[in-house]
């Protein structure tokens, strides 16, 4: 049971490196935690418990309908996952050690599992998000099933043919931040807030980022196979100006949040994650090195931009649900 959590735990912070022993040693639970990349399930939960923050605020938060949310919310980024994987697969993106098969387990690619196999796993977990939207659709009404409707057409098509025309990244900026947590908060409250629109532009910003940052990875990859996504698109130098940017802009949309009063103070400690941002930007502005630097994480290259955005979201986020409960607690005082 120990090496059983051990592998749980282990997924749910890294993607981590996998032979086809130890897969088939493995449990279902982790073998679907690997296979939907669940390390990167948090940025959705982040955004999943802002929306319920802050409708709780807002007295206008139900645990139930929350749960349910969540739920929807995680399984259908992992459906998304899964998905891409297999078109990939399909369309012969992944072959011929392509960037997708280098950083992690590519369940098809790397003969882990069937394709009737992958396409139980997204039976079961596209299922189980389907279920959970149609239990809002139920007790919520009004506009979410039209919300359902629209995530539904981000798992299916953003791999192809968003992916494939430069949308992918426009798509991740309104799927985590408008989609997820204002989206999430009318569910919650059955009302539209511009001001929690904005609160979640931060949140919005970093999963952009983080998309952003694979890409430039995989820029030349891409390119060779036909692959337009933005940055092959506007290239490299302004696909880094722009991660840059957003950097920039998700800490100046909380100092603006804080400055017209929407948020208190406390939700500055969003700053806390400065060192993270700073050393992406430092990155961002030097050439990508040819080989992983010194005391890079075992296993993380080719990964680099995306690993250096990645960290600060994961840390960015933390510190904004901090900020935010804090500012909860204070409201209710």
């Amino acid at each position: 049971m120990k090496d059983r959590l051990g592998i749980w735990v282990e997924a749910l912070q890294v993607i981590p490196a996998v032979t086809q022993q130890q897969w088939r040693e493995y449990d279902v639970v982790a073998r679907w935690l690997i296979a939907t990349r669940s390390a990167v399930l948090v940025m959705t939960l982040v955004s999943a418990v802002v929306a319920g923050l802050l409708a709780f605020r807002d007295d206008c938060f139900d645990p139930w309908v929350w749960g349910l949310l969540a739920v929807g919310l995680v399984f259908a980024h992992a459906a998304n996952n899964l998905i891409n994987d297999l078109t990939d697969h399909a369309k012969g993106v992944d072959t011929g050690n392509y960037f997708r098969a280098q950083y992690g387990p590519q369940p098809l690619e790397h003969g882990l599992m069937t394709r009737a196999t992958m396409l139980r796993y997204i039976g079961v977990t596209l299922g189980i998000a389907v279920a959970a939207g149609l239990g809002l659709v139920f007790f919520r009404g009004g506009a979410t099933l039209t919300l359902m409707a629209v995530g539904l057409v981000f798992i299916l098509f953003y791999t192809w043919p968003m992916k494939f025309i430069g949308l992918g990244e426009l798509a991740v900026l309104a799927v985590w931040g408008p989609l997820m947590v204002g989206g999430g908060y009318y569910v919650l409250s059955g009302q539209w807030d511009a001001d929690v629109m904005l609160a979640s532009m931060p949140l919005s910003l970093g999963a952009t980022t983080v998309i952003f940052g694979k890409h430039i990875d995989k820029l030349d990859e891409d390119k060779a196979k036909g692959i337009r996504t933005l940055p092959v698109l506007v290239g490299e130098q302004t696909s880094r100006l722009a991660v840059r940017v957003m950097l920039v802009l998700q800490y100046g949309i909380v100092v603006w949040l804080v400055a017209t009063g929407y948020f208190m103070l406390p939700v500055l400690i969003v700053f806390g994650a400065m060192r993270t941002m700073t050393r992406a930007q430092r990155a961002l502005q030097a050439p990508r090195p040819a080989s992983a630097p010194a005391a890079w994480p075992l296993g993380v290259w080719p990964l680099y931009f995306v690993a250096l955005t990645f960290v600060h979201t994961r840390r960015f986020g933390v510190y904004y649900v901090g900020g935010i409960v804090i500012d909860v607690v204070v409201h209710h005082v």
